[in-house]
């Protein structure tokens, strides 16, 4: 049993460090933008001196990768979103800095 213990946490130890690697999926469709001015009461959210309305199941994803409710979002951030028929709001995904680095070298292409 203290072998089958050990061995697992060598197994999750030696996986941490190539998971923290993974890069994140992002939508084909989204569009590139910035959270701009004040915050706005729940569902608006402004986008590039836009404001939007989130649509009915629309998520915000933070730099981590977690679900993250309006009230939690950053007074200003380099997002994605992506628009559902509507025009509503569907996904936000705040950026990290590598990944704005890597979307800004893609646009200059």
């Amino acid at each position: 049993m203290r072998n089958l213990i050990i061995g697992l946490a060598l197994a999750l130890t030696l996986a941490m460090p190539g998971y923290a690697q993974l890069q994140r999926l992002m939508p084909a469709n989204a569009k590139h933008g910035a959270l701009t001015g004040e915050p706005h009461p729940y569902p608006f959210i402004e986008i590039n001196n836009k404001v939007l309305r989130m649509g009915p199941g629309g998520v915000i994803v933070d730099q981590n990768n977690r679900f993250i409710l309006h009230g939690a979002l950053p007074p200003s951030a380099d997002v994605l979103y992506v628009l559902d028929p509507r025009g509503d709001l569907s996904r936000v995904i705040i950026l990290t800095p590598e990944e704005e680095t890597r979307l800004e070298q893609a646009e200059q292409r």
